[in-house]
């Protein structure tokens, strides 16, 4: 049977890979952070933030601003009292910060000629315009392992600098999943990336999150290709985050059983996500990313209870 990771095929009109150094990363994020913008501006006519009257808006504490937070935020009469400036939190906003996590691995440069782009780049693309979406609704945002949670109008462009200064790093080494951290209650975390890891890995990175209560929504980025399976002939695949190859004859022959692989790889994830109250969808490089981002919204705001 053919493994669920073995999906590069060099022949047949699919693109290969695009490189993910951060020279790359630097020169596509200019027209993915336009994309981010706009996907998010779409949803937003049809989302309400957390800042409205009634439940959320009970007060909570009083903080330190923090430097790049919006000055709306501050509360100056309380500010006038001592020499730092502080800003009024709601329980609501206070209760439930988003740490977002974008797989930037090898096998996410996987992009056929069905689908609209590249996986990488339609991960960044919804990871960015779901924060930049919660900014907007008075939520904090984090990249998980890579910056603190914080809330800022220029959000997307502040975290997609994280993201290639980290990539600038020499021993740097894209994860194929977020750091094994336990997240505090009543945070939430959203996983972007293909999943094409060991289930036992996936769940020790989501057990590991959720140890404490945190709730969280893994998103599966999946080419039309990796569903539909429309090899015929002699392929030759190539596992993109290792050395390994696979040359076939009738490729067709293997369709059915590769499909029903990778619906029980799917499957495992849904259960491991589930067993934590956690959940999990699959989302296509040939749907608009809008689509997803609405999805998930719902989930955020679902999420919040308990």
């Amino acid at each position: 049977m053919v493994d669920v990771r073995l999906l590069d095929r060099r022949e047949a009109g699919v693109e290969a890979l695009q490189p993910l150094e951060a020279l790359s990363l630097a020169r596509r994020l200019p027209s993915l952070l336009v994309a981010a913008k706009e996907v998010a501006a779409t949803v937003m006519h049809g989302v309400h933030g957390r800042r409205r009257a009634g439940t959320g808006e009970t007060f909570w504490q009083f903080r330190p601003f923090v430097f790049g937070e919006a000055s709306s935020r501050i509360d100056w009469r309380r500010s006038a009292r001592d020499d730092r400036l502080y800003v009024r939190e709601r329980e609501w906003e206070a209760a439930h910060t988003v740490w977002i996590w974008c797989d930037r691995s090898p096998s996410m440069g996987y992009v056929s000629g069905l689908a609209l782009q590249p996986k990488i780049d339609r991960g960044l693309v919804l990871g960015l315009a779901l924060a930049d979406l919660l900014v907007r609704g008075g939520e904090r945002v984090g990249i998980l392992g890579l910056t603190r949670a914080f809330a800022a109008r220029n959000i997307v462009e502040r975290l997609s600098e994280r993201m290639v200064e980290e990539a600038s790093r020499p021993d740097h080494i894209p994860s194929e999943l977020p750091p094994v951290d336990a997240l505090a209650p009543r945070t939430q975390a959203v996983v972007i990336g293909d999943f094409l890891s060991d289930p036992a890995d996936i769940a020790r990175a989501v057990h590991g999150m959720a140890s404490r209560g945190a709730r969280g929504h893994l998103v599966m980025i999946a080419d039309p290709v990796e569903e539909t399976f429309p090899f015929a002939g002699h392929v030759e695949f190539r596992d993109v985050d290792t050395s390994a190859r696979l040359r076939v004859g009738e490729a067709q022959s293997f369709r059915d059983d590769y499909v029903t692989r990778l619906a029980l790889h799917r499957e495992r994830i849904r259960e491991i996500a589930a067993s934590r109250g956690w959940t999990f969808a699959v989302h296509r490089t040939d749907r608009p990313a809008s689509e997803a981002l609405l999805a998930l919204r719902m989930r955020l705001e679902a999420g919040r209870g308990g």
